[in-house]
């Protein structure tokens, strides 16, 4: 008896639940027109209003109940216009709040809480909200822009099919690497724009290799040149950012190829592992971390930028393809060392692309991974001594090279 009677009142408690959570948010609110008592009732009234609606079978009281609910809050806000605060969020709030409670009764009990949860939050954090979208500059929000065109627009009208020779190219996962690549440059991005100058090399290196490991080499390189006194901390960001990139792709390879995670964590580990123990050498030698030189980012998530990269993965993936059917592994392998020298990710995202449709086996994908990412390794060492000098390199290129040979040890152990 008692178990059928708390059945009975279970989506009315979740209801009450729901609204002391966002209600007890308002409450620290002065200027909020409605706190624990009325968002309480508010989502209590959306699990009553939708009970009635499904006892009844007429669904426009539940829509009459939320015009009743919206209504009563504007009144309360025109008669009480005292201070500044329009209240409009609080209204959003208790609107929201009625259809929470709705969706409990309809059985929808655990994403109610979750978006309770996640409204509690987004309302608790706006001054955070608010220093955040101040600091954005127009190239963050033209970069936030595009990525929502990446995603949004372009991704969902591609064809989710196989076309040309060897059924090797997918126009909607092709973007669909596009996208995932993009997210996490401008993922990088941002961390830079928010917490990276102001917190020194180690978090300039790691935000700066996520956004983008051959920029940060680049920008670093020129630093270490303009000024010896940056020489030992360019060459801590620039270990940093290449050490980063091995985490990066072990990240792909969790999302996008779970079944190859173990070979790929033994191979990435070593290679990070060496790195980190030559960056616990350069930190120790640089002592007290200098003021960072500001790393100059461009867009992440720039249009053109993102084509470029798809054609890129579209010509590695077919390439790939087509010397892997006319010599075998070699040919893939050939593509990764000539690939990786510019980027690695499409070497990476094309093998595992392979082994999805059956064309490599593990140990080909992981063989290709390790010469994309050598070749890569190589190429900005070259950069590192072409642009920043001998003195940089000096410092620089061992460190490069217990990557290499961790990755080597890993290929060996995987």
């Amino acid at each position: 008896m008692l178990t059928d009677a708390f059945a009975t009142l279970h989506p009315y408690l979740t209801s009450l639940a729901i609204g002391l959570l966002i209600g007890l948010e308002r409450e620290r609110t002065p200027s909020a027109k409605a706190g624990l008592r009325t968002f309480s009732l508010v989502a209590l009234a959306g699990a009553i209003g939708a009970m009635m609606s499904s006892r009844t079978g007429e669904p426009w009281m539940l829509g009459a109940g939320l015009l009743v609910m919206g209504g009563m809050m504007v009144a309360a806000h025109f008669r009480n216009d005292g201070d500044d605060d329009p209240g409009t969020t609080t209204i959003a709030a208790v609107v929201v709040c009625y259809g929470l409670g709705a969706m409990v009764w309809y059985g929808m009990e655990q994403l109610a809480v979750t978006l309770a949860i996640l409204v509690t939050a987004l309302l608790y954090f706006k001054p955070e909200l608010r220093g955040v979208s101040r600091s954005l500059t127009r190239r963050d929000l033209v970069s936030i822009l595009q990525f929502a065109v990446l995603s949004f627009v372009i991704l969902p009208i591609l064809p989710n099919r196989d076309f040309g020779p060897y059924d090797a190219l997918n126009p909607y996962q092709i973007w669909w690497m596009v996208v995932l690549i993009s997210g996490l440059s401008l993922a990088g991005y941002a961390a830079l724009r928010i917490a990276g100058q102001k917190h020194g090399s180690l978090l300039t290196g790691l935000f700066g290799g996520i956004a983008s490991s051959t920029a940060t080499t680049l920008a670093f390189s020129r630093h270490g040149r303009d000024d010896p006194g940056l020489l030992d901390m360019a060459a801590l960001v620039i270990l940093m950012a290449n050490v980063v990139v091995l985490i990066r792709l072990l990240v792909l390879v969790m999302v996008l190829t779970p079944s190859l995670l173990t070979p790929a964590a033994i191979l990435f580990t070593t290679g990070t592992v060496a790195g980190m123990g030559m960056l616990w050498l350069l930190w120790r030698r640089l002592g007290r971390q200098a003021d960072t030189p500001v790393l100059d980012m461009k867009n992440p998530t720039e249009i053109r930028a993102a084509l470029t990269f798809g054609l890129l993965y579209a010509a590695v993936l077919f390439a790939s393809a087509w010397l892997t059917d006319l010599v075998g592994s070699q040919g893939v392998y050939v593509v990764a060392l000539v690939s990786g020298l510019t980027d690695v990710d499409a070497i990476t995202l094309s093998s595992l692309r392979l082994f999805g449709l059956g064309g490599l086996q593990a140990h080909q994908v992981i063989t290709a991974i390790l010469l994309a990412a050598l070749a890569n390794l190589v190429f900005k060492g070259g950069l590192v001594y072409a642009i920043g000098g001998r003195e940089l390199a000096r410092r620089v290129l061992p460190g490069m090279a217990m990557v290499a040979a961790g990755l080597i040890a890993g290929w060996w152990l995987a």
